[in-house]
């Protein structure tokens, strides 16, 4: 609602419905091209929008799916049955943490 007051009808922003779906495409990084706007202030606004969309969805995206994917790597690691310690070498004779020779303990 405020790109349409700010912007206006010669602008493209020709309704607030319109308003609001270049709000949504700005905020969620998908930037059709369609509707852009052209005044200082109303270019200020855009910028903020798309900051906010980097920051609420592109970033948080990237850093769960990080997490979640270092999850399902850290589980299927052996562990050290003497000090529980987590292998980053399944194939190791040793553990790195005590020292243990886990060719002589069970996996």
């Amino acid at each position: 609602a405020i790109m349409y007051m700010v912007e206006g009808q010669q602008n493209g922003f020709t309704s607030i419905p319109r308003s609001i779906y270049w709000a949504i495409v700005t905020l969620t990084t998908v930037g059709y091209g369609d509707i852009s706007p052209v005044t200082p202030l109303g270019q200020t606004i855009a910028s903020i929008i798309m900051i906010l969309g980097y920051g609420i969805i592109a970033i948080p995206t990237g850093i769960v799916s990080a997490e979640i994917s270092n999850t399902n790597t850290q589980q299927e690691k052996p562990r050290c049955n003497e000090c529980g310690h987590k292998l980053s070498n399944s194939t190791a004779n040793f553990c790195e943490e005590c020292g243990t020779n886990l060719s002589d303990t069970p996996q």
